[in-house]
This record gives C-alpha cells, structure tokens and sequence, in this order.
C-alpha cells in the first residue's frame, strides 16, 4: 500500500536516455505523475481526433462496413414488415366494410326492415318510367308481354324470375349441404343478367364469395350472384329484368372454377330458384 502512496509517486521518475554513442548524450528524466499526465491528455486528444474524422469523413464507412451491411438490412426489413402491416390492417378495414354492407344487405331482405329502404327504392324506381329498348325484337317483345301478364295475374306478394345465365345448371339447390342456391356452368367473362327488377344494395369484392351484386325486389324478395369477374352495376343501382349486371368468372376462396352461383331469397328464408324461374 506505501507504494500507491501519493508522496511516494512523487518521487518515482521515468529516466529516457538515447542509446547514441556520443559523450554529449542527453538523459531526459519525468516524473511519474507528470508521465501518467501526459499520456491521459494524449489519448484524450487522440479520440477526439478520431471521433472528429469519423463524424466528417466516409472514414467510418470503411471501418464499419459489416455493421452497417447489417444496419441497412434490419432497416430494409423493418420498413417491408411495415409495410406489411400496413396492407393487413387495410385489408382487414376493407374485410369489416364488406361484412357489415352484407349483413346491412341480408337485413333488407326481412320483413321488419323491407319498409324501411321502401322509400329509397321508389324514389329511384320511379326515375325509370320506360322499358330497355327492345330495339324490334320480336322475342324480347313476347317475353315482356308474358312478363307483364305474369306480374298481373299473380299475386301480389310474388314475382317472375328469369334465368340470370344461358349455362347448364351444374348444381341444384340443396340446403340440407349448406349449397342454398343454384349453380350454372359458364366460361370466366359470360353475360350475368338481373333476374328482376331492382335495386342494387350489394356490389363488391368478398373473401370467400368473390365479387358479389345483391339485388332487392319487391315483395320482400332478393337475388345473390357470386363469383363473378366484375360487376357493371353499383350500389344504389336500380336494374331492369334481363338488364346485364356483371360477367361470371371464378372468384373468391368457396370457388371450385368458373361459374355463376345465383340465390333467391324471401324475407330472410332461401327458395330453390328452379322452382321460380320461367322457362
């Protein structure tokens, strides 16, 4: 402990003397406190001028290659995974816009809540007061005559549907399987028609269904046409019958290859639509 002692290190000097062959050499003594003073405020010095260099110069770039190689790929793969969540968190906004416009559609369809979009629907039925051009047509004729007469004749709490597709029919309906419409086998871009007249209260893109139109009619009445490759109406459309709303395709998760998926419902209940359409 003496040696560490403060009037000790006073008296320890560091002697340099020059290994030169000549009588005029000169011995060079410090002291210990002064030496160990001189190198601090050296490497002080030294650092301060490093750091001063690296902060100014691309020095450090050649210093650091390795750690800012890795600095640069944690950043790149910071800002792709930011960007990922970025199209999830949209994807998810637009997945629970799409559920609740569904669930407002399939509401419509009820008998507690067909009046109240009763208003909205005659409003923009009435704006339409002529029939589609048939242009000389004679079958178009017929089939708007027959159309009319069957709208007549029946009563009032139903309607005449057409076929929304000129395909086979692929699949029948069969709620006992889950399967509550009626599939018709088309190619990817084939003319989907309304299967009445109506107002459009669905038009978009859906996970599992595809690009999907819902169209409400009277009498508590509405037509689902799934899977389509786009849709030509939008929301709040008012369509004719045999108007066309979109092109079939082979969209969505539930899809099996191309084909329209068409469904009628009735105040909330599904109705085999074979045993509605004309033929």
């Amino acid at each position: 402990m003496k040696f560490f002692n403060l009037d000790t290190l006073k008296k320890i000097f560091v002697i340099i003397a020059p290994n030169i062959p000549d009588s005029s050499t000169k011995t060079y003594k410090f002291s210990f406190l002064r030496t160990t003073a001189y190198i601090l405020i050296y490497t002080f010095i030294s650092w301060l001028v490093l750091i001063f260099i690296l902060s100014i110069t691309p020095l450090k770039d050649f210093l650091f290659v390795v750690d800012n190689q890795e600095l640069i790929a944690q950043r790149k793969k910071i800002n792709e995974l930011q960007e990922k969540v970025k199209i999830l968190t949209k994807e998810l906004e637009d997945i629970s816009t799409v559920n609740e416009k569904i669930k407002y559609s399939l509401q419509l369809a009820k008998k507690d809540t067909a009046d109240t979009s009763k208003a909205l629907y005659e409003k923009l039925k009435k704006k339409i007061t002529k029939k589609v051009n048939i242009e000389g047509n004679v079958f178009l004729t017929i089939k708007e005559f027959l159309l009319k007469f069957f709208n007549n004749s029946e009563s009032s709490d139903s309607l005449v549907f057409i076929a929304p597709s000129s395909g086979y029919l692929t699949k029948e309906f069969s709620p006992k399987t889950g399967h509550l419409g009626a599939d018709y086998g088309v190619r990817i871009g084939s003319p989907v028609y309304a299967a009445a007249g109506g107002l459009v209260i669905f038009a978009d893109y859906t996970i599992d269904y595809g690009y999907t139109i819902i169209i409400q009619h009277d009498y508590g009445y509405i037509t689902i046409y799934k899977h389509c490759s786009s849709l030509l109406k939008k929301t709040q459309d008012y369509v004719r019958q045999g108007e066309l709303i979109a092109l079939s395709g082979n969209s969505g998760k539930k899809s099996t290859g191309p084909h329209l998926h068409f469904e009628i419902w009735h105040y909330g209940k599904p109705i085999n639509p074979e045993t509605l359409l004309i033929k």
